[in-house]
């Protein structure tokens, strides 16, 4: 067969480590083996009727040019949040455009067919995707349509319906711990209130497993809306109690009050999510307001998912992987390993 594989969304750890294995499994299984690059962009911009220019957008994965590629977070094939069932006009590749003259600035476009077309002239056995809810939802879409999938779950959040875990997750509890901490030693020595805000759109189960390990006193996050002045009450309690005399608050980014909206900013993305990121000054200045404390604020963002795969991630990614060769082994499609 010819096994195409791809990851769309947020990078994390662990992605690579995934790629090499299924490359490894599928040759030794006689299987050739493709990467698109960029997520879903990659079968949506190969253009069948010029395949040499479209050659940027997919490579020939074989054990040398995977070899090495395990020992590095991110993801060699690169990534995009390109939905294709939902394209503005004007990202619509250039050798689409010519079908839809009477399209105008805002309309969104279902490219799909043109996916199938590009999965056809490749020749395409079956793609394994690897994403979150809204890469492996698009996957489900191509199912229905009839066309053969396996998915692999990522997401530092671990909140992919129908697993208990997600490439990536360790990884960003492993960093979140260890920088919450390192973040000690500048709240600890002014003897302040620390507000550390952790990535976390609707699900706060990183930053929740983080601050547990981490010891951080109080933790906000996306699915439970907090009090302010409650919140007030009870950190500045931690401080006394701390014969250091601070306390850490560790913020899901999809967190926020009672009675107010998250704090989002820009345009949507092709799946209709806007940038989430703020939440934590904004825990800062009500500290601030209720308590009269200074409070030192950061970021950890990027961080959380930057650099290589902790063990964890290592491990899940090649087992992943494996299982999703198992399920192409036994022609069994539109799965999800889990």
């Amino acid at each position: 067969m010819k096994i195409a594989v791809l990851t769309g969304g947020g990078d994390v750890p662990g992605l690579n480590p995934a790629i090499k294995a299924l490359t490894y499994r599928a040759i030794d299984e006689g299987h050739q083996v493709i990467g698109f690059r960029k997520g879903w962009a990659g079968p949506l911009n190969y253009n069948p009727s010029d395949p040499e220019d479209s050659a940027k957008w997919f490579i020939e994965l074989d054990k040398i040019n995977t070899r090495r590629i395990d020992r590095e977070g991110g993801t060699f094939l690169h990534t995009s949040r390109t939905h294709p069932s939902s394209v503005p006009l004007e990202y619509i590749p250039d050798y689409i455009k010519p079908d839809f003259p009477e399209s105008k600035e805002g309309d969104i476009l279902d490219l799909t067919p043109y996916v199938l077309k590009s999965l056809a002239a490749l020749e395409i056995d079956v793609i394994v995707p690897i994403g979150g809810e809204d890469t492996l939802g698009y996957a489900a879409r191509l199912h229905r349509e009839g066309f053969p999938i396996v998915s692999i779950p990522k997401t530092m959040d671990n909140d992919v319906f129908g697993t208990d875990y997600c490439i990536g997750f360790s990884t960003a509890v492993t960093r979140s711990v260890a920088f919450i901490n390192q973040l000690r030693t500048s709240i600890g020595s002014h003897e302040r209130l620390g507000v550390v805000e952790l990535f976390g759109r609707h699900c706060g189960q990183t930053a929740v497993v983080s601050s547990l390990l981490a010891g951080a006193d109080r933790c906000l996050i996306a699915e439970v809306p907090f009090d302010p002045e409650r919140l007030a009450h009870l950190v500045m309690e931690d401080k006394r109690h701390n014969p250091s005399n601070y306390a850490i608050v560790a913020v899901s980014e999809g967190a926020h009050p009672i009675g107010m909206e998250v704090v989002q900013r820009g345009e949507p993305d092709a799946y209709g999510h806007r940038k989430l990121g703020g939440i934590g000054m904004v825990v800062t200045d009500l500290l601030k307001e209720y308590t009269g404390e200074n409070t030192i604020y950061q970021q950890l963002a990027y961080l959380m998912r930057s650099g290589q795969p902790d063990s964890l991630d290592l491990m899940v990614a090649v087992n992943y992987a494996n299982m999703a060769m198992d399920l192409i082994q036994q022609g069994l499609f539109g799965q999800m390993v889990a």
